[in-house]
């Protein structure tokens, strides 16, 4: 399994109401790609408060590397992708994205 890791620091005026929106598109994917196992999104609520102004983001599994190209080349997941880093502090800077093998 793939766990694709998506950490956002959205500007200030971005509401949580266009995040959930962003979510929502996201989760649509979910319907239109095979392989995927899940998808978790939202904001942080960690006690530790160490986020560094990566307050929201999501998790994708992928049952393997195949289904994580799927998504990657899904012409919804770049549309989304660009608003994403439209939406960023900086841009892509203001996204990190991590995908580490998992043991099923």
């Amino acid at each position: 399994m793939i766990r694709h890791i998506v950490l956002i620091k959205f500007k200030p005026d971005v509401s949580e109401e266009t995040i959930s929106d962003l979510f929502a598109e996201l989760r649509e994917i979910e319907k239109q790609v095979s392989g995927i196992r899940g998808i978790t999104s939202g904001r942080s609520e960690s006690p530790e408060k160490i986020e560094r102004g990566y307050m929201h983001g999501f998790v994708v599994d992928f049952d393997d590397w195949d289904a994580l190209e799927r998504y990657q080349t899904h012409p919804d997941h770049k549309a989304l992708g660009g608003k994403l880093v439209a939406n960023a502090i900086g841009g892509i800077d203001g996204i990190l994205v991590l995908d580490i093998p998992v043991a099923a």
